[in-house]
């Protein structure tokens, strides 16, 4: 394997608060743009580079009731600049004072690895789109293994290239997972699965693939690159197995995925006939005028604001 250097900088925050926090990623995601309105933060999670970056750069997840920011490249330094002005997030119906945060920042953990790494998933990883789930009910035995492990690849390969990588050698995935039959998620539209999986490619602890990514979906933690923000280390220990990095067995040159081999995604484009369209574009949310309308709620009413409405969320990633 080639001694090539990579450089990708991502940063994990782990928000430390005074109550446990049951909300979804969104929900937080809508706090941050009202009380944060001018930070670069709030375009890298309202969906307005969505266009410019497939993979998102910045990722919310609630994991054991904590609030977790995960950044890589464009997303660490807006990430950081907000750990300090978080003092409360209102939520409407209930205030989180935060307390603290712990910050992991790593310059040296996203690059391929002649050793394979252990990863275990702490969210479902979706991995069947709609498309795909059609395609996988058709299968059977080993072939429904191959077709997952083959799609965890390309979504490694689709990661790497996203944050500017040129693989010189092929990834190779064995995957381990609790069942084969798919938990239905996104009102039946996908298929999601639990377990481990390992591979020669070294990722960021926290970071999320797959379909879904911003709901919270396909998180992965390794052993290789431990980074304890009190998600209960011990326990995750326990359930999983202790080689968490092996030399690569003879096959993988064979089975390994080529990085060429697998289709580029292409960015979204829009066609200049939608411009002369005769229906009528619905204008970009001033952001600054919501939060007026926000501030003008009364007191009484102990309602939660629907953060995930589309003032606060121009598109999904």
């Amino acid at each position: 394997m080639s001694d090539k250097k990579y450089d990708v900088k991502s940063v994990v925050v782990r928000l430390v608060t005074d109550k446990p926090v049951r909300k979804t990623p969104y929900q937080v995601k809508g706090v941050i743009m009202k009380e944060l309105p001018d930070e670069p933060i709030v375009p890298l999670i309202n969906g307005s580079y969505r266009d410019q970056f497939l993979y998102p750069r910045v990722q919310v997840k609630i994991l054991n009731e904590q609030i977790y920011l995960v950044g890589i490249l464009e997303g660490v330094d807006p990430i950081l600049s907000i750990v300090d002005k978080l003092g409360t997030m209102d939520f409407g119906n209930i205030t989180f004072d935060v307390l603290g945060a712990d910050v992991e920042v790593e310059n040296d953990r996203f690059m391929p690895t002649n050793r394979m790494l252990r990863y275990k998933f702490l969210t479902p990883w979706i991995a069947l789109n709609e498309a795909n789930l059609l395609k996988y009910k058709q299968l059977f035995g080993d072939d429904r293994l191959k077709f997952l492990t083959r799609l965890l690849s390309h979504n490694i390969v689709f990661l790497a290239r996203e944050m500017g990588l040129e693989l010189e050698t092929k990834i190779y995935t064995q995957l381990h997972l609790e069942s084969f039959y798919p938990k239905i998620v996104d009102d039946g539209q996908m298929g999601a699965f639990e377990g481990d999986f390992q591979t020669n490619f070294m990722l960021p602890n926290f970071l999320g693939v797959g379909n879904c990514i911003t709901k919270g979906y396909g998180v992965f933690f390794s052993h290789f690159n431990p980074s304890d923000f009190s998600f209960n280390i011990s326990e995750l220990k326990e359930n999983s197995s202790s080689k968490v990095a092996e030399k690569p067995p003879e096959e993988w040159k064979i089975e390994g995925v080529e990085p060429d081999d697998v289709p580029k995604s292409h960015r979204r484009t829009h066609p200049k006939k939608q411009k002369s369209s005769s229906s009528k574009k619905p204008e970009k949310p001033n952001y600054n005028q919501i939060i007026k309308k926000k501030n003008h709620t009364t007191s009484g009413n102990p309602k939660e604001p629907n953060y995930n409405a589309i003032k606060y969320h121009n598109r999904k990633h």
